[in-house]
C-alpha cells in the first residue's frame, strides 16, 4: 500500500464505484489525476474523492473542478465532512459534500466552528515568565505558549503523573521532552531565555536553510505584518486565534490576524507555499473573526493563478495580497 501509483489506482476504482452506485446505471466517466485521492468528470460535474488529509483537501478539489469547467463539484470523504460542508457554503460554485459510509454516499451536514476553551488560570500565571524571557505569550484553544518570530518555543502543560503545571521549553513536543530529560532541574526562565536568543537569531538573521528558519513560515510572515502593517496597506494589525486547532507544529497551516485596511476591519490570513486549501481556511477564518472583508497574504512567488481562481470563487471574493 506504500506504492503511490497503486494507491492512486485503488482510489480511482473506489471513486468510480461510489459514483456509479450513487447515480445508477453505467455512466461514462472521464477520469483524471488528483493527488491525495481521485477525481473524475461525469458530464459537466466533477467528483473528487479525498483520501489523504480530507480536512485540507477542499481547495484542491474545487480547483480541479473549476479548471475543467465543472458546474458543480461533488466532494467525497470518510472523515471531516462536517468541516468540509461548512467551508463549501462559502463558495459561489455549487459544492455537494458527501460522507462515504461503505458504498453509500450520505449528504454531509455542516458543523459549527469549534468553540475555543479558555486558558486555565494556573497556566496564565506563566505568561509573565514567558514575556520576561523575551518570547511573546500566545493563547490558542486553551493552550498558553510562547512564540519568537512566529515559532513556538515553549508551552504550559499539565503533568498528569505528578499533578503539577509547568512551563516546558523547546520547539515542538519531542524537543520539549528532550529538553526536560536533559535539563529538568534548570529554572524555566533562564533556560527559555537561552532558547529565545538562539531562535531569534535563526529566524531573523541566520541562514535561510536552517531548520528553525524553515518551520512555520506562515507565522513568520504574520510576525512581519505585526511589526510592519504597512506591508499590506494596513494601519493596525493584531494577531488572531485560528478558527480550528492546529494539528501540530510541523505541518504548514495558515494563520490569522485582523487588520485595519482603509478604515475597514479586515480578516487577514497568512500562508506560504502553494497551499490550495488556504482559501477554504480563510472562509472559516472570517467567520471566526467576524470581519467579512478578507485578504490572503502570501509571498509573491506563491501567488499563482490557481490561488486567484479559488479566491474569486467565494462570496464575497477574497483578495490576494502578495508581499516581497
Amino acid at each position: 500500500m506504500n506504492d503511490p501509483s497503486r494507491l492512486a489506482r485503488l482510489n480511482a476504482i473506489k471513486l468510480a464505484a461510489l459514483v456509479r452506485d450513487h447515480v445508477g446505471g453505467e455512466p461514462t466517466f472521464a477520469p483524471g489525476e488528483f493527488t491525495g485521492g481521485a477525481a473524475l468528470m461525469l458530464g459537466d460535474q466533477a467528483w473528487v474523492l479525498l483520501d489523504e488529509r480530507p480536512e485540507r483537501g477542499l481547495g484542491g478539489a474545487v480547483a480541479w473542478g473549476l479548471r475543467r469547467g465543472a458546474v458543480r463539484v461533488h466532494v467525497i470523504a470518510e472523515a471531516a465532512t462536517g468541516l468540509l460542508a461548512r467551508r463549501a457554503e462559502g463558495f459561489t460554485v455549487p459544492i455537494s459534500v458527501w460522507h462515504a459510509e461503505g458504498r453509500v454516499l450520505l449528504p454531509a451536514v455542516a458543523e459549527a466552528l469549534p468553540v475555543p476553551p479558555p486558558v486555565a488560570e494556573a497556566h496564565r500565571e506563566f505568561a509573565a515568565v514567558i514575556e520576561a524571557a523575551g518570547a511573546a505569550p500566545r493563547e490558542e484553544f486553551g493552550v498558553l505558549f510562547g512564540e519568537v518570530a512566529g515559532l513556538e518555543v515553549c508551552r504550559v502543560v499539565d503533568d498528569p503523573y505528578n499533578d503539577v503545571t509547568r512551563l516546558e521549553v523547546g520547539v515542538g513536543a519531542h524537543d520539549r521532552e528532550a529538553f526536560l530529560a536533559l535539563h529538568g532541574d534548570r529554572p524555566s526562565a533562564p533556560a527559555l531565555a537561552e532558547v529565545v536568543h538562539s531562535v531569534s537569531y535563526h529566524r531573523l538573521h541566520g541562514p535561510s536553510g536552517h531548520p528553525l528558519s524553515r518551520l512555520t513560515q506562515e507565522r513568520l510572515l504574520r510576525a512581519r505584518l505585526a511589526d510592519d502593517p504597512a506591508l499590506i496597506g494596513a494601519t493596525e494589525f493584531h494577531l488572531a486565534a485560528p478558527p480550528v486547532p492546529r494539528p501540530n507544529l510541523k505541518d504548514a497551516v495558515p494563520c490569522v490576524g485582523v487588520a485595519e485596511i482603509g478604515g475597514v476591519r479586515t480578516t487577514v490570513v497568512c500562508t506560504t507555499g502553494v497551499d490550495l486549501d488556504a482559501v477554504p481556511y480563510a472562509v472559516d477564518a472570517r467567520i471566526a473573526t467576524g470581519a467579512e472583508p478578507c485578504v490572503l497574504v502570501m509571498p509573491r512567488r506563491d501567488a499563482l493563478p490557481v490561488q486567484e481562481l479559488l479566491a474569486g470563487a467565494v462570496h464575497p471574493p477574497i483578495t490576494i495580497v502578495p508581499v516581497d
